[in-house]
């Protein structure tokens, strides 16, 4: 970031989930317009532009509700993204709303062998203590929960466990995993995201920072039981 700074950029997006407030408040003070991508942070006077995760973690945690399960549980990913943070409490609002308990959590830090190993801790016990779904945080984490759920404890998907993930990576849409997931729409963000930094180094003293969530579909496919009849509510 130092070097970045005496390069004298006119603006700089940042899309690290680790990446610290100090940093984006250093670019504050030495006034270069920041946008955050993907990402948000609890400060003022910044720019993020994001999928809108709170709304994806409702609308999963309602898809699963409408399919009837019961046990329902989640796997996290870092705790200190904004990312995860938000999809999971849109997640347990919805839960909350339907008289529903998060049946198990686990973490994955949104990294492979962490997942894993959150599968087995929550699958990898007796049949009553083991969720009939789980939403986990997202697809890369989901499909190597996947792979956990079906060739380490033989279980079947969906008609033991139902598995839903977040992103829509394009692995998602492979036969072998056929994963169910909420979209981010990239695409979408990513033009938000230069549009803002434009607007913010064209007109440095007239633009206001923006939080920008942009919604995004279920895409619903087969590794998750569906109920008869359902449609996603947006």
């Amino acid at each position: 970031m130092d070097e970045i700074l005496d390069y004298q950029v006119d603006g700089i997006v940042m899309a690290s989930v680790a990446m610290s407030s100090e940093i984006a408040t250093r670019c504050q003070q030495a006034g270069v317009p920041v946008v955050l991508f993907n990402r948000s942070q609890d400060i003022d006077g910044i720019t993020s532009v994001t999928s809108d995760n709170y709304s994806g973690g409702r609308k999963i945690a309602e898809f699963l509700i409408a399919g009837g399960h019961q046990k329902i549980g989640y796997i996290a990913g870092w705790e200190g993204a904004s990312t995860q943070r938000d999809r999971e409490a849109g997640f347990r609002a919805a839960l909350q709303d339907a008289n529903a308990d998060l049946f198990a959590r686990e973490v994955g830090d949104f990294h492979t062998e962490r997942a894993h190993d959150a599968a087995r801790k929550m699958f990898d016990v007796a049949e009553d203590k083991r969720p009939d779904a789980v939403f986990v945080a997202n697809d890369h984490m989901a499909r190597a929960v996947m792979d956990v759920i079906r060739f380490e404890l033989g279980l079947r998907i969906p008609e033991d466990v139902s598995v839903v993930g977040y992103d829509d990576v394009p692995p998602a849409s492979w036969l072998a995993y056929n994963l169910t997931t909420m979209r981010q729409r990239a695409n979408l963000m990513v033009e938000e995201t230069v549009a803002a930094l434009m607007e913010h180094i064209e007109n440095p003293n007239t633009t206001s920072p923006k939080r920008v969530a942009i919604d995004g579909p279920l895409i619903v496919r087969g590794s998750a039981r569906l109920a008869k009849g359902w449609t996603p509510k947006g």
